[in-house]
C-alpha cells in the first residue's frame, strides 16, 4: 500500500461523497417530509400558543382586587422582556441550529417550556414574572420558531411554499384555541393550575416527538420531498468544512441589502400586530366586554390569519414575496382604523376577520423569500436574525403602546403607532431588490475546491489515488 499523499500530511479538511439512498417514503407510503412536517406543526402550536395568546394574561394581572394588582405600565415593560430577549437569542439559536441540527433544539424546548409555564403558575413578585416569562419562555419560543422552522427548507425540494403554509396555518389553528382556553381555565382552576397543565402538556409532547423527529432528510436515511435521481451526490464532510461553508454563505448574505431589511420588515410588521394582540384585550374591556368573550378576539385574529399564512407562502413561491408581503402588511395597517369605532363585541369581532387576513400573511413568507433571494444554504442563521428584528419590534412596540397609554389615558396613540408601523413596513418592502433570482448565486467561489457542492479533487490526489490502486493490482 501507499504512504501519505505527497504532502506528508492527511487532508484536515478531506469530504466523501455519498450516494443519496434511493428511499423516499415510508412503508406506508407516505414521505418522510409529511410527517416531520406535522411533528414541526404540533411544535408551533406549543411554541407560539402563549405569545399569541399574552394579551388574555393583561387583565388578571391588572386586576385590583386579584392577587397581583400590578399597573398595566409594569405589565407592558415584563410582556417586553419577553420579546426583548428572545430577539436577543435569535441569532443564538438559528446559529446553533445550523452546527448542531433542529432534533437537540426540540428537545431542549421541550424542557424548558415545561419548566417555564410551571414556574409562572407560581408567580408572586414581578421579577418573578420578568424571569420566568420574559426570560426562560422567550428563549423557548426562539428555539421552537428560529431552527425549528428553518429546518423546513431542507425537507422540502419542491413545495417549500405548501409547506410553510401549512406549518404556519398550524399555529393559528392552535393560537386560536389557546386563547380562550387559557381564558376559561383561569377562570375555572386559577393562575397555577392553568400554567402547570399547560406547561407539562405542551413540554411532555415536545420531548417525546423528539424521539420521531429528524434535522435533515440523511439523518432518517432518506431524501427530500422533490429530490430527483439525477440530483448530485450526498456529500458527508468535516464539521471543519461546514463551519467554512457557513462562515462563506454567511458574509456573502451580509453583503446584500435584503438580509439587513428582511430583520427590519420583519420587525416593523410584527411591532404593528404586536400592540394589537396586546392591547386589543385591555381595550374591549374598557369598552365593557368581558374578560372571556374579549378572549375570543384573539381566537377571531388566529383563525382568519390562517387563510393568510396559508396562502401568502403559495402566492409569494408562484408570484414572488414582495408583492405579497407588501398587501399583507397593508391590510394588517389598514384595518386597524375599525378599533377608533370598535365598542361592542361584535365590532371588535368584525375588526378580528379582518385584521387577522393582513396579520397571518405578514409572518408567513420568510421561508420562501429567504430561499428566492440566497438560494439552498444554511438559512437557520438568517431566520434567526430576522426573528431578531421580529421579537425587537414586539418589544419596541409593547414598551411605546404601554408608555402611551399610561401616559395618556387612551388607547388611541398606541392605535396610531401600530398603523405607523405597518405602512413603515410597506415602504421598506417596495425598496428591496426583486426577488426573482439568487442574489448570492456564486457564494461558493470564495471556497476551497474541496468544500464546494461538487468537490474538486486535486491532481496530486488523483495522483496518489492512481499509484495506490496500481501498488494494490
Amino acid at each position: 500500500m501507499a504512504g501519505p499523499p505527497p504532502s506528508g500530511k492527511p487532508n484536515a479538511m478531506a469530504v466523501t461523497t455519498t450516494p443519496t439512498p434511493a428511499r423516499t417514503r415510508s412503508p406506508k407510503g407516505i414521505h418522510r417530509a409529511w410527517i416531520i412536517l406535522a411533528i414541526l406543526a404540533i411544535a408551533q402550536i406549543v411554541g407560539q400558543s402563549i405569545s399569541m395568546a399574552a394579551g388574555v394574561m393583561v387583565a388578571p394581572l391588572n386586576d385590583p382586587d386579584g392577587g397581583f394588582g400590578w399597573n398595566i405600565g409594569l405589565i407592558g415593560a415584563a410582556l417586553a422582556s419577553y420579546y426583548l430577549f428572545g430577539a436577543l437569542a435569535a441569532p443564538i439559536t438559528g446559529m446553533l441550529g445550523d452546527r448542531y441540527g433542529a432534533r437537540p433544539m426540540m428537545l431542549a424546548c421541550g424542557v424548558l417550556y415545561a419548566a417555564s409555564m410551571v414556574l409562572i403558575g407560581t408567580v408572586t413578585h414581578l421579577w418573578q414574572f420578568f424571569l420566568y416569562f420574559g426570560v426562560m419562555l422567550s428563549v423557548t419560543q426562539s428555539l421552537a420558531m428560529v431552527p425549528l422552522l428553518a429546518s423546513v427548507n431542507g425537507w422540502f425540494k419542491q413545495r417549500l411554499g405548501l409547506a410553510t403554509g401549512l406549518l404556519w396555518a398550524s399555529g393559528g389553528i392552535g393560537a386560536a384555541v389557546v386563547a380562550p382556553g387559557i381564558a376559561n381555565l383561569l377562570n375555572a382552576v386559577g393562575w397555577q393550575q392553568t400554567f402547570t397543565y399547560i406547561g407539562l402538556a405542551g413540554g411532555g409532547m415536545m420531548v417525546f416527538l423528539t424521539l420521531f423527529y429528524r434535522s435533515k432528510p440523511s439523518d432518517a436515511g432518506v431524501t427530500a420531498l422533490g429530490a430527483r435521481a439525477g440530483d448530485p451526490a450526498e456529500i458527508v464532510r468535516g464539521k471543519d468544512i461546514d463551519r467554512l461553508r457557513l462562515k462563506v454563505f454567511n458574509k456573502a448574505m451580509r453583503r446584500t441589502r435584503a438580509f439587513w431589511n428582511l430583520p427590519t420588515i420583519h420587525g416593523l410588521g410584527c411591532a404593528g400586530h404586536g400592540i394589537v394582540l396586546i392591547y386589543s384585550i385591555p381595550l374591549a374591556i374598557e369598552q365593557g366586554v368581558s374578560l372571556t368573550a374579549a378572549s375570543y378576539i384573539l381566537a377571531l385574529i388566529s383563525i382568519f390569519s390562517i387563510v393568510g399564512r396559508f396562502m401568502a407562502p403559495i402566492l409569494a413561491e408562484r408570484m414572488g414575496a414582495k408583492p405579497v408581503m407588501m398587501t399583507a402588511l397593508f391590510v394588517q395597517g389598514l384595518t386597524v382604523l375599525v378599533l377608533f369605532w370598535a365598542q361592542d363585541a361584535w365590532t371588535f369581532y368584525l375588526f378580528a376577520g379582518l385584521f387577522g387576513l393582513g396579520f397571518g400573511g405578514e409572518m408567513s413568507a420568510y421561508l420562501v423569500v429567504n430561499r428566492q433571494y440566497f438560494g439552498t444554504g444554511p438559512l437557520a442563521t438568517l431566520y434567526g436574525f430576522e426573528m431578531m428584528g421580529a421579537l425587537s419590534g414586539h418589544a419596541i412596540a409593547t414598551i411605546l403602546g404601554g408608555l402611551a397609554i399610561f401616559i395618556t389615558g387612551s388607547f388611541n396613540p398606541a392605535l396610531v403607532l401600530s398603523m405607523f408601523f405597518s405602512f413603515s413596513g410597506v415602504l421598506v418592502i417596495y425598496s428591496m431588490e426583486s426577488s426573482a433570482k439568487v442574489l448570492i448565486p456564486d457564494w461558493e467561489e470564495a471556497l476551497p475546491p474541496e468544500a464546494k457542492t461538487t468537490p474538486q479533487i486535486s491532481e496530486r490526489a488523483v495522483r496518489a489515488a492512481l499509484i495506490e490502486q496500481l501498488d494494490s493490482d
